[in-house]
C-alpha cells in the first residue's frame, strides 16, 4: 500500500507542479506583454470631431489611469545648416506632447543626447540632417512660412511602429512604415506652429488621446486580450463615431495568447506522459497485491462475507492509498516549487495554484480507484473461492488487442496523421489576427499520442513473443549467468512472460518519456539562441543610422574595444526587384559564416558553407529569399537586374546580378523578402562601400558588458544591441519566458520515474516469484544459481526496456519537434541531444537494477521453510 501510494504521489506531484508552472507562465506572458507597451490605447479624433470632447470621454472611461492629449502634424520637409553644409529631408511628422508625457508613458521616448525635453529630434532624422543639440532646425509647413526652432536633444522612439500607426485600419491590413523624419516638441510650441495650419489644411493635422490603463487584467493572455479588446470597442461605442481606438495593448496580448496556447500544448506533450507513466507504475505496484487480495477474499467468503462487504474493503483501501498519495504529492510539489522557484505556488496566483492542486489530487484519487478499487470490485463479483486459488499468469491466450493487431493499427494511424499534418504545412495554434477566437489544432496531437501507445503495445508483443517462441535463444543468452540451469531459467521466464513483458513496457515508456522530454527541451534552448542570433546578427551589433555614411574602416576602431574578438562589416542597402523594394545585404562570403554562425537551415540547395563558397566564386552572384524566388519565378543561373542607390540617398543604378542560391533566413534580415550579395561587387557597382551594421564577436566576454563599452565609443549616432537582451525580447513571449524551470521539473521527475520503473518494477516482479526461488533453494540450488534467475530477468527487462525506450524516445522526439514547429523560429536543422542527462538516466536505471538484484539474491538465501510459511 505504501508503494502504491508513492506511485500516486508522483503522479499528483508532477501534475500539480507542471500545472502551476503553466498558470505562472501564462501570467508571466501577460505581465511581460503589458510591460512592452508604453501607450496602451491611441484614441484618434475623427475629422470634424471635437478633440476636447474625445479627451473628456476617454478620461471618464472605467479603467483609464491616464489620458494625455497628443497632436501630430505633417511637414513637407526639414532643413538644417551646420557649418558650411545645408542638409534637407523629405516629408516628416512633428509631434506635440505635454509636460510629463515621458514620465507617464515610459519607454515611448528615450533620450540619447542633450536635454530630455524641448525640441527633440529622432536619431535617424538627426543623422540625416547632421544636427546636434544647439543647432537650428527649419520646419516646413504647407502653405506657410517655415518655422525655425533650436534643437535641445536627440531621442530614440522605440515604439514608432505603433506610435505612427493608421488608427482604425482593418485587421490584417499591411502595417504602415513609420516616418523617416520625426521631431517632438512641447505641446504649447506645437500649437503656436500648427494651429494656423489646422485652419487652412486640416488634413495635415490630427489629434490623439494617449491612454494608460490600470492593468488589472486576468492572468491568462487570452482572457486579458478579450477584456482589453472589449473595453476598446466599448469606448468607441461611447464616442459615437467621434474617435477610433488604436489598441496597442490588445495587439500585443493577441500575440501572447498564441504563445499561451503553445505553452498549454507543451504541458499536454511534456507533462501528461509523465503522469500516465506514474499511473501505469502505480497500477503495476497495485497489481502485486492482486494475489494477496484474492486469497483474502476467498478466506472471507468462506467466513460469510458478502460481495458488498468485499467491494467496501477495496474502496477503503483505494481511498487510503489515494488520500495518502494526494497529500504526499501536493507536499512534494510545494517543496519542488519552493526549492526551484522560491515559492510553493511556482509563481502562480493562489487561486490558480489551489485549482491545480485540487485537479492533481482528484487525478490521484482516480488513479488509486482504477488501480485498486476497480480490480477489487471485479474480483469480488466474478471470482469464486476455487478460482481464486488457481495460479495466475499461466494462460497462453493472447489478449484481445494483440489478436486484433491494435498496436499495428495505432502505429499506422500515427504515421498517417503525421504525414497528413506535415505534408502541406499546418498551423498548430490558430489565432486569426484581430479576432477574439483562438484554438488548437488537436488533430496534430494525435500522431505522438498514437505513437506512444502503439509503441508500448508493440513492445509488450515483442517481449511476449521472445519469451514464448524464443525460449531456446533466451536459454543460450542466460547461460553465462545461470550456467547449467539456463533452461529452467528460460522456462520460468516463459511462464511469467506476461509479467516480464509488462515490466519491459513500463521501463521502455519511462525511458522514452525521459529521452523525448530531454531532447525537446535541449532543442528548444538551442533554437532560442539561434533565434536571438538571427535577429541580432552577432554577439553585439552596431547598426548605423539611416543616412549615415560609415566605411569599413570603422571596424578597426571597434576591434580595439576591450572584449571584442572580431568585427564583421555588413552592408545594408535597398534595391528594387521590379517594383518591389527589398533589403540588400552586402557580405564577405569567406568570413561572414563564422562571424554570425550561419545555420544550414537558413539556405536551400546546400548548407551554409556550400552556399557561401558558391557566392564567393561568383563575384556578381546573389542569394534571393525564397518568397522572392517564388514571386518572380527565378531559376538558378538567371540574370537578375536590380535598381539600387550608390549610397543612402543617391540616384538609382541598374546593376546585373547572377542568381546562385536561395536564402530562407539571414541574420538581421526581414523574414520575407531580402537579397544577399558580395559586398565588394556592390561597392564596385555603386561607388560606395558604406556599411550598415558591424557584427561583433565577443568570444568568451560578456556581450552585455562589451555592448556597454561599444556604446561609449560610437555615441548616440548608432544603435548598439547585444544577443543577451535580444534573447529575452525577440521572438515569441514563450521564448522570453524560458522553459528552464519546466525543464528542471520534468527531467527531475523523469529521472525518478526511470529509477522506479527499473528498480521497483523489477523488485516487485522478483517478489512475486519468491515461491519459485524457495522451491529451487529447497531442491538444492546454490546461491550462484539463484542469482542466475535474478540477473537473467534483470538483464532481459533492462535491455528490452532500454531498446524500446531508445527507439520510441527518438521517434517521439522527431515527431514532437515537427508537430510543435511553431514554437521554433527558425525550425531546427538537427535535434540537440543532451548526452549528459541521458547517460545520467541510464546510470540511475543501472544502479537501481543492481541494487534490486542484490537485494533479491540476499532475500533468496533465506531458509526455504521460512519463505514458504510467509507465502
Amino acid at each position: 500500500m505504501a508503494a502504491t501510494a508513492a506511485g500516486v504521489a508522483v503522479a499528483v506531484a508532477l501534475l500539480g507542479s507542471i500545472g502551476s508552472f503553466l498558470s505562472a507562465s501564462k501570467a508571466t506572458m501577460t505581465s511581460r506583454a503589458v510591460a512592452q507597451v508604453s501607450v496602451d490605447w491611441q484614441v484618434q479624433a475623427q475629422p470634424g470631431a471635437d478633440p476636447a470632447a474625445v479627451l473628456e470621454t476617454t478620461r471618464a472611461f472605467a479603467g483609464v489611469r491616464a489620458a494625455t492629449p497628443v497632436a501630430m502634424a505633417t511637414t513637407p520637409g526639414l532643413e538644417a545648416t551646420v557649418g558650411a553644409s545645408t542638409q534637407s529631408t523629405g516629408p516628416g511628422v512633428v509631434v506635440g506632447i505635454p509636460d510629463g508625457y515621458t514620465a507617464t508613458y515610459s519607454g515611448a521616448v528615450r533620450s540619447l543626447a542633450g536635454a530630455p525635453d524641448g525640441v527633440l529630434v529622432a536619431q535617424q532624422t538627426a543623422a540625416n540632417l547632421h544636427v546636434a543639440p544647439g543647432d537650428a532646425l527649419s520646419i516646413g509647413r504647407a502653405g506657410l512660412a517655415p518655422a525655425v526652432v533650436t534643437v535641445t536633444g536627440i531621442v530614440d522612439l522605440p515604439q514608432a511602429d505603433s506610435l505612427f500607426q493608421v488608427v482604425g485600419a482593418p485587421p490584417g491590413a499591411q502595417p504602415q512604415a513609420p516616418p523617416d523624419n520625426v521631431v517632438v516638441v512641447p505641446q504649447t510650441l506645437w500649437h503656436e506652429l500648427f494651429d494656423p495650419l489646422a485652419v487652412t489644411r486640416p488634413d495635415q493635422v490630427k489629434y490623439q488621446v494617449h491612454v494608460r490603463l490600470d492593468h488589472r487584467l486576468p492572468a491568462d493572455p487570452n482572457a486579458a486580450y478579450t477584456a482589453v479588446a472589449g473595453a476598446a470597442r466599448n469606448l468607441e461605442l461611447r464616442l459615437a463615431g467621434a474617435g477610433r481606438v488604436g489598441d496597442n495593448l490588445g495587439a500585443t496580448l493577441a500575440a501572447a495568447r498564441g504563445d499561451a496556447l503553445y505553452a498549454q500544448v507543451l504541458f499536454l506533450f511534456l507533462g501528461l506522459p509523465g503522469a500516465v507513466v506514474a499511473a501505469l507504475l502505480t497500477g503495476a505496484i497495485a497489481g502485486v497485491g492482486a494475489d494477496r487480495r484474492r486469497r483474502e477474499h476467498a478466506l472471507l467468503r468462506t467466513r460469510g462475507a458478502t460481495t458488498r462487504q468485499l467491494v467496501g474493503l477495496g474502496l477503503v483501501e483505494a481511498a487510503a492509498i489515494g488520500g495518502m498519495g494526494a497529500l504526499g504529492g501536493l507536499g512534494i510539489a510545494a517543496l519542488i516549487g519552493q526549492v526551484s522557484f522560491g515559492t510553493a505556488r511556482f509563481g502562480a496566483t493562489p487561486v490558480a495554484a489551489a485549482a491545480w492542486g485540487l485537479v492533481a489530487a482528484g487525478v490521484g484519487l482516480v488513479v488509486a480507484g482504477v488501480a485498486v478499487a476497480v480490480p477489487a470490485w471485479r474480483d469480488a463479483r466474478n471470482i469464486t473461492v476455487a478460482r481464486a486459488r488457481r495460479a495466475v499468469g499461466r494462460t497462453d491466450r493472447a489478449p484481445l488487442w494483440a489478436r486484433l493487431g491494435v498496436d499495428f493499427g495505432l502505429l499506422a494511424g500515427s504515421g498517417a496523421v503525421f504525414w497528413l499534418t506535415g505534408r502541406n504545412g499546418y498551423t498548430l495554434v490558430l489565432a486569426p489576427e484581430g479576432t477574439p477566437s483562438i484554438s488548437v489544432n488537436y488533430w496534430a496531437l494525435a500522431g505522438p499520442l498514437l505513437l506512444w501507445v502503439g509503441a508500448g503495445l508493440l513492445a509488450w508483443r515483442l517481449a511476449d513473443l521472445v519469451l514464448s517462441r524464443g525460449r531456446r535463444l533466451v536459454a543460450i543468452a542466460a547461460r553465462p549467468l545461470a550456467g547449467r540451469i539456463a533452461s529452467p531459467v528460460a522456462a520460468t521466464m516463459s511462464r511469467q512472460r506476461r509479467l516480464l513483458a509488462r515490466a519491459v513496457v513500463l521501463v521502455g515508456l519511462t525511458l522514452s518519456f525521459a529521452a523525448s522530454t530531454a531532447v525537446f527541451n535541449a532543442t528548444y534552448r538551442q533554437q532560442a539562441g539561434v533565434d536571438a542570433r538571427l535577429t541580432n546578427g552577432g554577439d553585439v551589433t552596431v547598426t548605423e543610422s539611416p543616412g549615415a555614411v560609415v566605411g569599413p574602416g570603422e571596424a578597426t576602431r571597434l576591434a580595439a574595444v576591450p572584449g571584442v574578438k572580431g568585427v564583421e562589416a555588413l552592408q545594408h542597402r535597398f534595391a528594387y526587384v521590379g517594383a518591389d523594394l527589398q533589403d540588400l545585404f552586402g557580405v564577405n562570403p569567406k568570413t561572414v559564416a563564422a562571424a554570425t554562425e550561419l545555420q544550414d537551415a537558413y539556405f536551400q540547395g546546400g548548407g551554409a558553407t556550400q552556399v557561401m563558397e558558391r557566392l564567393a566564386k561568383q563575384p556578381d552572384g546573389i542569394l534571393v529569399s525564397a518568397e522572392t524566388v517564388k514571386d518572380f519565378q527565378l531559376q538558378v543561373g538567371d540574370a537578375v537586374r536590380l535598381r539600387l542607390t550608390d549610397d543612402r540617398g543617391g540616384p538609382l543604378h541598374d546593376v546585373v546580378f547572377r542568381f546562385v542560391g536561395v536564402a530562407k533566413e539571414f541574420p538581421t534580415a526581414p523574414r520575407d523578402s531580402f537579397l544577399v550579395a558580395n559586398a565588394s561587387y556592390v561597392a564596385q557597382q555603386t561607388g560606395s562601400d558604406a556599411v550598415g551594421a558591424f557584427l561583433i564577436d565577443t568570444g568568451s566576454s560578456s556581450p552585455s558588458a562589451v555592448a556597454s563599452r561599444v556604446r561609449g565609443v560610437v555615441g548616440p549616432t548608432a544603435m548598439v544591441s547585444d544577443i543577451t537582451t535580444s534573447r529575452r525580447v525577440v521572438g515569441s513571449s514563450l521564448t522570453a519566458v524560458d522553459l528552464s524551470g519546466l525543464t528542471r521539473v520534468e527531467l527531475g521527475f523523469a529521472l525518478a520515474l526511470a529509477a522506479a520503473a527499473t528498480g521497483l518494477v523489477l523488485a516487485l516482479g522478483l517478489n512475486e516469484r519468491r515461491r519459485t526461488f524457495a522451491i529451487a533453494g529447497a531442491l538444492g540450488a546454490r546461491p550462484r544459481q539463484l542469482g542466475g534467475f535474478v540477473w537473467t530477468e534483470a538483464l532481459f527487462v533492462s535491455v528490452g526496456g532500454l531498446a524500446a525506450g531508445m527507439v520510441v524516445g527518438w521517434s517521439l522526439s522527431i515527431m514532437l519537434v515537427k508537430v510543435l514547429t511553431g514554437v521554433f523560429d527558425p525550425p531546427p536543422a538537427t535535434l540537440a541531444v543532451p548526452w549528459g542527462y541521458l547517460l545520467a538516466v541510464l546510470g540511475v536505471a543501472g544502479v537501481s537494477v543492481v541494487i534490486t538484484g542484490l537485494a533479491a539474491i540476499r532475500h533468496a538465501r533465506r531458509p526455504a521453510v521460512e519463505v514458504l510459511r510467509e507465502l
